[in-house]
């Protein structure tokens, strides 16, 4: 057993801090004492436990490169030549590769230089809270006696007995065949979807941690717009550092938030994401000896095939394991041997109990017959197989009922980031050539972008394209450039290739009608599995044509029982739209649209979208092709919806979701392509304030286009939007149409300058305020910035709050205020590292301005030892009525002398 030193303890105890946003504080003593602790590992046993975290360090490292080498380098871990080395690197490759590189070569030099990386991720604490930093540590303090053992288990397995062994190697053979194979999703035209090793085509998701178990939205999913930008900023972006990420081979490995190794996981994510292909893949690398060895038997269920209405443990495993039947008994002698994985928690037809007072009917032995629900309770809860470790999968929505202690682990898929989209585009189109230019496409576009994060929407969106890349007859089709329009190619290419013979129009048209009634029924009563009778209701003829869209859902254990959903939620919401086109029925659009105006939750909204973007002649046009002429009546009904949105009620909204709220509403206009309807709801003069709700390149895109249909913006507020450069690209184009614009608190740096001077120089520029506080920019960008301002004519007002603008900056700026064409009356240079230095300078040129009548420039570093220079600023600048120096380093005696200054006319604040 490895000893704790005094320091290790504290970190022990430090380890609810360190799963919260603080960070601990961690001395040199601290650190010493860490390396007592690992001294106590030999030289082969510290090797593994590195080669464990590997892909841990590599996470944690890749977030933060500059600080890592920095702290390698000032514990002569590495050189500094080395280390600007691995920053060169960086810049040439990705964070991903120098993090690998840089392990990797630490790894292979010395046990002393594997020793010191460890020393340094320990001594980062004080400086980085970062989640995955924080859980290796604690695993090694407090599990580092078993952790080795625990390797080796997970590695080798448990030692059978040849009967069991045997029958243990027939279960893994039995699991490799079930899963082994990934089967997408049927192609038109053809019985059965391809089918390829899961090796072959899996795509790596993330999972993260997630700690707001009781916050998961009430949602069956969320909203495009917010969830793939969303997930990729949160995981890319500003609060990476707070998210732990959790690979399926650790999901049971040490957790430091409920400080225990997991017997009970819950994986959740929203339809579509990859749940149960997470677990095939983990049912898989199991069966094929890659990891959990520690499980000697694994067993798989799925809800909605075990839906009956009682029945014992022993019998749900020899229903699905027919071949455990003779071993079954012995099999489960070893509960703490055995991992139970029940996948779609959300297709359950009875609610999991798991809440005090619920669970007094919990079943205590394996031949108790009981609700499936019952017994999935039971081994969750421990009353059944005491130690046996079980993991779920769920859609978020079916989270709330339950309760969150009774899970060690709760962790979210949040799909696909940008590598993992182009890798997926690749193995989708094969030829390289194409899927390179069909996933710039889309990453450009960003709406199309938003839709792949999701593995469905991927296979979606890559079907849709694969006509416009794919050259047919010498012609390409035209590209989407809006959601509704990218499902409209993707219905037009299932009705152009489904069968050699194309049915009707107007046969066609009568299936979707009838298929748009089934989906509305759906949307209305929040039904995504649909029976036998429903189709009847509904005259819907199951054919292959309508495999693109619906799919057969047979039961496992009586064929003839078939449910059909559709492919997705979203394609669910396309039809339910589409129908209100084909089959006009002016009532029910009427309730339809009045029901989705009213409802708080979001279950109508990207309804809502496909129901603005199909009013649009262009949008609808390839459908009409194939089905005939769209109700005159419906896009007319449709755009007098969309022009009663009330702007001044949705824009004046407080409590917080009322920007977001605008947001969907925008997105709505966005999709309609309707620039009358936008400028009329938007109206003259508008002022657009989404501070402090994080705007994704695609919102930025959908405001664009509103700017663009609006003839001026008297305001626009972005402060703390987090739109970094790339948004800002996308917002550029039309930023010369507002007159007060606000980009503050955006980490904006350098190199956004160019997309704000590219504003400042339109020859239409109307720009009079802008307000570029508390971000990034440096001296270095000052001089584009001058350059720009020289030939703006509009501009009075510039707020370069909290930058680094620095004494150098300043100079540049000031030949801006030299210029007798300079209208600039408000400059605002609060905490921008000015000194004593660039106060004469300042001095002199303020002596000739005749137009700067504000001037803050509090919070620098000034002294008495220019209070002769500021005092003839202050007194020599002919236009100056207000000057700000509060919270510099003058004397009190200096403060004194320069309020004295002030006079009528002239405002002093210090």
């Amino acid at each position: 057993m490895v000893l704790l030193p005094t320091a290790c303890k504290r970190q022990r105890r430090r380890g609810d801090k360190m799963a919260s946003k603080q960070r601990s504080v961690v001395t040199e003593g601290d650190v010493k004492a860490f390396s007592k602790h690992m001294d106590n590992y030999s030289h082969w046993e510290l090797m593994r436990l590195s080669e464990h975290f590997h892909p841990d360090m590599v996470y944690v490292i890749e977030n933060d490169i500059p600080i890592v080498l920095q702290e390698l380098t000032s514990r002569r871990v590495i050189t500094a030549q080395q280390a600007q080395d691995y920053s060169d690197w960086e810049k040439n490759h990705d964070s991903t590769s120098t993090a690998e590189k840089l392990v990797g070569d630490i790894f292979a030099v010395s046990y002393a230089a594997r020793l010191g990386l460890w020393m340094c991720l320990f001594a980062l604490q004080s400086r980085w809270a970062h989640p995955n930093l924080h859980g290796m540590l604690d695993e090694i303090i407090q599990n580092g006696h078993k952790l080795l053992q625990e390797i080796i288990l997970n590695e080798l397995g448990h030692a059978l007995d040849p009967e069991l062994k045997a029958c243990q190697i027939e279960h893994k053979a039995k699991l490799r065949d079930l899963v082994g194979m990934m089967k997408e999703n049927k192609t038109p035209g053809k019985s059965e979807g391809q089918m390829f090793p899961i090796s072959n085509r899996y795509v790596e998701l993330k999972v993260i941690s997630d700690r707001h178990f009781k916050k998961q939205t009430h949602q069956e999913h969320e909203a495009l717009a917010a969830a793939g930008e969303l997930n990729e900023y949160r995981l890319q972006r500003r609060i990476k550092s707070e998210l732990e990420r959790i690979a399926p081979d650790r999901l049971f490995r040490w957790c430091f938030r409920s400080r225990r190794l997991p017997l009970s996981v819950m994986v959740s994510g929203v339809a579509g994401v990859g749940k149960t292909t997470l677990v095939q893949k983990f049912i898989f690398d199991w069966a094929t000896g890659k990891h959990y060895q520690k499980f000697a038997f694994v067993f798989f269920f799925k809800f909605r095939d075990v839906n009956e209405e009682k029945m014992s443990l022993e019998s749900l495993i020899c229903q699905k394991h027919p071949h455990l039947q003779d071993k079954l008994p012995r099999v489960l002698e070893d509960p703490e041997k055995l991992l139970f994985i029940f996948d779609g928690l959300d297709e359950s037809k009875t609610d999991l109990k798991l809440r005090r007072g619920e669970a007094h009917e919990l079943c205590m032995n394996p031949g108790d017959v009981k609700p499936v629900t019952v017994i999935v309770a039971s081994l969750l809860k421990q009353t059944l197989l005491e130690g046996c470790s079980v993991l779920l999968t769920s859609r978020p929505s079916k989270l709330i009922s339950l309760e969150a202690g009774v899970f060690h682990r709760v962790a979210s898929i949040v799909g696909f980031l940008s590598k993992e989209r182009e890798r997926y585009f690749s193995m989708f189109f094969g030829d390289e050539r194409v899927s390179r230019e069909a996933f710039a496409y889309v990453r450009d576009s960003q709406v199309l972008y938003t839709l792949c994060y999701n593995p469905s929407y991927c296979w979606i969106t890559c079907m849709a394209l694969k006509p416009c890349f794919i050259a047919r007859a010498g012609r390409p089709q035209p590209t989407p450039k809006t959601v509704t329009q990218l499902f409209v190619s993707y219905v037009t290419h299932i009705m152009a290739n489904h069968t050699q013979e194309r049915p009707e129009p107007q046969r066609m048209r009568d299936t979707l009608i009838s298929v748009g009634w089934l989906a509305q029924y759906g949307i209305t009563y929040r039904t995504l599995v649909f029976q036998p009778h429903h189709l009847q209701v509904a005259n819907v003829e199951f054919s292959p044509f309508l495999t693109g869209f619906l799919v057969e859902n047979p039961q496992t254990n009586d064929s003839s029982q078939v449910t059909y959903s559709f492919l997705h939620l979203t394609i669910q919401e396309f039809f339910a739209a589409l129908v209100h086109y084909l089959d006009y029925k002016e009532d029910k659009l009427r309730d339809t649209m009045a029901k989705a105006r009213s409802c708080k939750e979001g279950d109508y909204e990207i309804f809502s979208r496909f129901l603005a973007g199909l009013s649009h002649p262009a949008t609808k046009m390839p459908l009409e092709k194939y089905v005939g002429k769209f109700s005159a009546a419906a896009p007319c009904k449709v755009i007098g919806w969309l022009s009663e949105m009330n702007y001044e009620e949705l824009q004046s909204r407080e409590d917080p979701e009322g920007k977001r709220r605008l947001m969907n509403v925008l997105n709505l206009l966005f999709e309609s392509r309707n620039s009358e309807v936008v400028s009329g709801v938007v109206g003259k003069d508008a002022h657009l304030d989404f501070s402090e709700l994080y705007l994704m390149a695609v919102d930025c895109t959908v405001v664009a286009y509103v700017l663009s249909c609006c003839e001026e913006i008297q305001r626009l507020t972005l402060d703390s939007c987090f739109i970094q450069n790339e948004g800002l690209e996308r917002l550029r184009p039309e930023l010369h149409k507002v007159r007060e614009l606000s980009l503050s608190d955006n980490d904006l740096k350098d190199d956004a300058m160019k997309n704000i001077c590219s504003v400042l120089k339109h020859p239409n520029c109307r720009l009079k305020d802008l307000s570029l506080g508390q971000n990034m920019f440096t001296e270095a960008c000052c001089k584009d910035l001058a350059s720009a301002l020289k030939e703006n004519q509009t501009l009075f007002s510039l707020d370069l709050t909290k930058n680094k603008v620095r004494n150098t900056g300043l100079s540049t700026l000031l030949e801006v205020l030299e210029a007798p064409q300079c209208k600039i009356q408000k400059l605002v240079l609060q905490e921008n590292g000015l000194s004593d230095d660039s106060c004469e300078r300042l001095c002199s040129v303020l002596s000739r301005n005749s137009t700067l009548r504000h001037l803050n420039l509090s919070a620098n570093v000034y002294t008495d030892w220019c209070a002769e220079d500021m005092s003839l600023l202050i007194l020599t600048s002919p236009s100056l009525t207000d000057i700000r120096l509060s919270l510099n380093d003058f004397s009190p005696k200096v403060e004194g002398q320069l309020r004295s200054l002030q006079r009528e006319g002239l405002k002093i604040h210090i």
